[in-house]
């Protein structure tokens, strides 16, 4: 994976360009549209149009954050942040709905207020509606353009942002509806239509903040993406089983740890192999999924009796040594190989031919090997290969 010289991931460069692109977007547009709604709403005498502006200007302030996420969530892993600054797009997200949450709440309590008191919109000039129009539409495209991205790039960051382009959409549409209703009699539309929008962005909001807060405390992926790495994984060659498979979301990406089973007689190089290729075949074909981590285990690893007591290598050899130190061929040992298997060592001796030239001469050798040991309870085979 290649870096940019400040740390920078370059895998993500298309993703972040991207985001950045339809952000700034976003800004501009709702920094014209709070300038208009708030002036225009002051000159044509309209409380809601104002109110709106107001709105929108949190939609820029939103926009502010989501670029200051893309800034800093795109850093490589470093020595403080091991796996990453992905999160930082989720806490973001979870803000972001936070505050979809909160915009709800108060078009609710608002409207219920008005309705309860029956208050009347003071009747605004002509002008204000066309503003809040042109609003609804340019808050509506936003919404629009901003979702195609979030959905091709996979950025929750982006769709919380724009479902909040599409709540202030909403908002205006209650606007619409109010100083339409004010000016032909029918106030009272505005509150009744401000209730049912503002229960919609409030449980858009919530949608949004439980998926964040799902990836903050690890919840793993949905099962039907779990068995297709279940299936890729099976579909390697040499991996017996699969015991264990642990994933979690950061970002738009996920990362995984699985543990295989392959045979217990395999070299360590080739143990090595097969979880490469599983790693490799996960990232390509399981398009979600950005690192993986796969831990070796050997077949009888998940049954009992357990290995996790017997000694190390180093301990073995000091007591081969000594098991072996009225054999004068055992000097002549060039390689030990160690299998630990159902809670017990199966161990491999290597010699060279010319210490035991004839069949008789090697059978012989390795009967007085395996009697040496005969008294270890945790060795069940030792076995006597020459070259």
């Amino acid at each position: 994976m290649s870096e940019h010289p400040h740390g920078v991931d370059l895998s993500s460069r298309e993703r972040y360009e991207a985001s950045k692109r339809v952000t700034w977007v976003s800004v501009w547009l709702n920094l014209v549209l709070t300038v208009a709604q708030i002036v225009i709403g002051l000159i044509g005498q309209s409380q809601a149009l104002v109110a709106d502006g107001f709105h929108t200007l949190s939609d820029l302030i939103s926009d502010f954050m989501v670029l200051f996420a893309l800034a800093h969530g795109r850093k490589a892993a470093d020595a403080e942040h091991p796996y990453g600054h992905a999160r930082i797009e989720t806490a973001m997200t979870l803000i972001l709905g936070g505050m979809l949450v909160a915009v709800g709440i108060g078009i609710a309590i608002n409207a219920g207020l008005k309705l309860h008191r029956g208050e009347a919109f003071v009747i605004p000039s002509q002008i204000t509606l066309w503003v809040a129009v042109v609003t609804l539409v340019g808050k509506e495209w936003l919404y629009r353009y901003l979702m195609v991205v979030a959905n091709r790039y996979d950025s929750s960051m982006l769709r919380a942002n724009a479902w909040h382009s599409r709540s202030d959409a909403i908002s205006s549409l209650v606007v619409v509806a109010g100083i339409g209703g004010a000016l032909f009699g029918f106030a009272y539309l505005d509150s009744v239509a401000a209730i049912i929008v503002a229960i919609m962005v409030a449980k858009i909001g919530a949608d949004f903040a439980w998926q964040s807060l799902r990836e903050l405390i690890d919840t793993g992926l949905d099962p039907a993406v779990i068995e297709e790495m279940r299936k890729v994984i099976n579909g390697v060659a040499g991996v017996k089983a699969l015991h264990l498979l642990r994933t979690r979301r950061t970002g738009g990406k996920a990362l995984v740890d699985v543990h295989i089973i392959v045979d217990d007689h395999l070299s360590v190089s080739e143990g090595h192999q097969i979880s490469e290729t599983v790693r490799a075949r996960l990232i390509r074909e399981v398009e979600v999924i950005s690192d993986v981590l796969v831990h070796i285990d050997t077949e009888e690893d998940v049954e009992l009796p357990s290995c996790a007591g017997l000694p190390l290598r180093d301990e073995i050899l000091s007591r081969l040594k000594q098991y072996f130190r009225d054999i004068p061929e055992a000097s002549a040992i060039e390689r030990t190989t160690l299998h630990y298997v159902d809670g017990q060592l199966e161990i491999e001796l290597l010699l060279p031919l010319a210490i035991a030239p004839s069949r008789e001469a090697a059978s012989a050798l390795t009967k007085r090997f395996q009697t040496a040991i005969q008294g270890a309870t945790d060795i069940r085979r030792l076995e006597i290969l020459y070259h």
